[in-house]
């Protein structure tokens, strides 16, 4: 047994010794470089390995310690890639926006703009973890999110990451047209006709196209209605005629259009 012994004690030292010569001491504290680029190297290094926790480190510690470095802002956008991979996503939103608002002109703040908004749709709630459905909960979350990816879309039309950001930000108009159509209709159970009516206009108005759009067109024009506002009623049927003609709802649009002239 005694050479196997051997053996084995030979191979712990080893690894001992290459834990020792790499980013940490024998004593478990990480070993920070002289230089910027030695400290990016390692933050990379402990990235690649998964270790994102240690590579936020070595990417603050570049930024703290060379501010005047060009690899200062390096390290600042890849602390924060180090703080979403650890699904810490409030805080690497931040980190995206101030690295966005402090670097406007780097090559790669389209993706900063990008990840902020990512960032704040994963820190929304899910139907998949969550009861109720995440149109019953409070969804602040996921209109910054909107907000963050349509100035995403309009800032940076030629970034690779645009298709992947009109994705996620259909995604989330849905999510915000589901609960206000899941509020309307919470509304009209109670007949609390102005409180519809202002869920649905708000629908139609800020979230076009999402799947609600027509139907919530023919429930405001009844809604109006219910409230004595003719005028308004037909309006938005002919709104609902003109800019859906081959919907199924434009024949029931045209009836009640025609029963209230």
């Amino acid at each position: 047994m005694r050479p196997y012994a051997g053996l084995l004690a030979a191979a712990l030292a080893l690894t001992a010794v290459g834990c020792a010569t790499a980013n940490r001491s024998f004593s478990g504290e990480l070993k920070y470089k002289r230089t910027a680029e030695g400290n990016i190297k390692a933050g990379e290094e402990e990235f690649k390995r998964g270790n994102y926790a240690d590579a936020e480190k070595f990417f603050d510690y570049t930024k703290n310690r060379f501010p005047f470095s060009p690899l200062a802002a390096t390290g600042e956008l890849r602390a924060a890639d180090s703080k979403f991979e650890q699904e810490r996503y409030l805080e690497a939103a931040d980190a995206y926006q101030r690295f966005a608002k402090l670097h406007p002109n780097n090559e790669a703040v389209d993706r900063a703009v990008f990840r902020a908004g990512l960032c704040l749709y994963k820190q929304g709630p899910t139907d998949f973890l969550v009861f109720p459905p995440s149109y019953e909960l409070d969804l602040h979350q996921v209109r910054a999110a909107v907000t963050q990816l349509e100035e995403f879309v309009k800032g940076y039309p030629s970034s690779q990451y645009l298709p992947e950001a009109k994705k996620i930000l259909a995604e989330g108009k849905d999510e915000l047209a589901e609960n206000d159509w899941y509020a309307a209709n919470f509304y009209a159970r109670r007949h609390r006709w102005a409180g519809v009516a202002g869920r649905l206009e708000t629908l139609i108005k800020d979230y076009p196209g999402t799947r609600h759009e027509t139907e919530a067109m023919m429930k405001l024009a009844q809604t109006y209605l219910e409230m004595k506002e003719r005028f308004r009623a037909q309006q938005t049927l002919q709104k609902l005629i003109a800019e859906h003609p081959a919907d199924s709802r434009r024949v029931e649009a045209e009836k009640l259009l025609a029963s209230i002239r």
